[in-house]
């Protein structure tokens, strides 16, 4: 059915103010130091000719990886692009970074030490340090809790961590933010010592916030870093991975994890992926490409938020929640992942997070995967790219009440306008593949819609004309359409932005 939507800026009413740091991103671990991550799909794959071939047992996920060389944190094209993105955090983290082993004199020779998996240099963190100051970044980072650190029966010891501190600090960009461990509650894949339980981590995160406040007291402690204790698939909201595959993985809940522990934490931290992608569909959780513009599937990162809120507000009380990994499914992304097709979940969930609470959204990843926002070693830019980019550019931190019920055809967004002038900033969802939404503008506005040929291509357009870089990198004139005071149709699988 087609809607209509009739904007009424003069009475807008103020929620909130979110962080202006609110579009952040990931540089995993493993792409620092080099290791295996998810091989990339095919190109007929991502355009929808080829199916992805179905894994019939989730323990096979492995033969899907394969091993990449460190990440060029010094390549011109991708800091030119991260800076246009603007204040942001980087988490520096992963499940690679649990078993990491910081060899910053170089002792080891290159030789991993026993019940670790990889190392890192000081060379790669200083890659790191640099790519943070350059950008003008804050750093967020985990530790390694792994048998090489300790044993489940034995305390956490921060020797390792305070090499990766202490040279942050004497180099000039001190780590601003710190979670313990990622992904403590999946027992089974996160590294952590043989026969670890709940209350062993609520021992050693104890330690680990104690260490912290002691000798980095500037730096905000953010945790739990769970995934899963929300998880909702195509099945039914709140349902945990199918098959059984939550007691294999040992999947435990935040309250397990630091229900008591001494030591309270600054920021809630929780990931949040829109299901499974192809990847990993043996796992159950899969939303298939046909879904991918659906109410029930755009409704995912929202219905997560409101499930962790009251974790927020029992262990932060009036504090922030931080998404430390997101993205369009978990296992690297969907075969669509790269395309248009992600760009209304990755602007709804923006737009309806803010609107629900403050906090910092970490995409997963800048450049790696089939869900970065940059092509892994080539940097580049995909739709999700200039989907932020426009955000940031335009959103301001204030939230309004949009006073508009979400709805398929209408999710409206209303914020204060970027560039500080009176008014607002509008973005307008039509998620409907075959319905146009009406607009009632009461005065002049400005115009940014986006949408691609075909809602599967690579190439995202901006009132019409596509978004690529130009030569010596330059990015495309990223400018508005004139939108008359009176009605405006919005086509549908669009998402646009109207700045009153």
């Amino acid at each position: 059915m087609a809607q209509f939507v009739k904007l009424a800026p003069d009475a807008l009413k103020a929620l909130r103010t979110v962080n202006p740091r609110l579009v952040s991103y990931n540089v995993e671990m493993t792409e620092v130091t080099g290791g295996t991550f998810w091989k990339a799909y095919t190109e007929a794959q991502v355009d929808g000719t080829e199916e992805f071939p179905p894994i019939a047992d989730w323990r096979d996920m492995g033969n899907l990886q394969q091993y990449y060389p460190p990440i060029d944190l010094y390549n011109p094209r991708l800091r030119a692009l991260a800076k246009e993105l603007g204040a942001a955090w980087v988490r520096v983290s992963g499940t690679w970074a649990n078993k990491t082993y910081y060899d910053f004199d170089g002792h080891t020779g290159g030789q991993v030490p026993e019940g670790f998996q990889n190392l890192l240099t000081r060379e790669q963190w200083i890659g790191v340090l640099d790519f943070v100051k350059a950008i003008g970044a804050k750093l967020l980072v985990s530790v390694a809790n792994c048998p090489g650190i300790h044993s489940a029966d034995q305390p956490w010891t921060p020797e390792q961590a305070e090499l990766l501190f202490g040279l942050s600090k004497e180099y000039g960009v001190p780590v601003s933010a710190a979670e313990f461990t990622n992904e403590p509650n999946m027992m089974a894949l996160s590294g952590l010592p043989a026969g670890y339980t709940p209350a062993d981590h609520e021992r050693d995160h104890d330690l680990f916030a104690k260490w912290l406040r002691a000798n980095y007291p500037d730096c905000l402690l953010v945790g739990p870093c769970t995934v899963g204790d929300a998880m909702i698939g195509p099945q039914a909201k709140g349902d945990k991975v199918g098959g059984g595959i939550a007691s294999a993985l040992q999947i435990v809940t935040t309250d397990q994890l630091i229900g008591n522990c001494t030591e309270k934490i600054d920021v809630f931290s929780y990931h949040y992926y829109n299901g499974v992608s192809e990847r990993g569909a043996a796992m159950g959780g899969h939303w298939t490409a046909d879904q991918s513009l659906t109410e029930a599937y755009l409704a995912v990162a929202g219905d997560c938020a409101r499930q962790y809120a009251p974790l927020r507000d029992k262990y932060v009380p009036g504090g922030e929640m931080w998404v430390t990994e997101s993205g369009d499914a978990g296992c690297g992304g969907n075969t669509w992942a790269s395309t248009y097709m992600d760009v209304p979940r990755t602007l709804n969930e923006l737009g309806e997070f803010a609107s629900l609470t403050d906090g910092v959204i970490f995409h997963n990843t800048l450049a790696s995967s089939d869900y970065g926002y940059l092509k892994h070693g080539s940097f580049e830019p995909r739709p999700n790219y200039f989907a932020v980019l426009l955000w940031n550019r335009l959103m301001g931190t204030t939230v309004y009440d949009a006073g508009e019920p979400i709805r398929e055809g209408v999710h409206v967004y209303a914020h204060s306008r970027k560039d500080g002038k009176p008014g607002a900033a509008y973005l307008i969802i039509n998620n409907s593949l075959t319905e146009a939404t009406t607009v009632e503008l009461p005065v002049p506005a400005q115009r940014y819609t986006l949408d691609a040929e075909a809602v599967r291509s690579r190439v995202m357009r901006l009132n019409g004309q596509p978004l690529t870089l130009g030569e010596n990198d330059a990015l495309p004139a990223m400018e508005p359409a004139a939108a008359p005071a009176g009605t405006l149709e919005l086509a549908p699988a669009t998402c646009t932005f109207l700045i009153v």
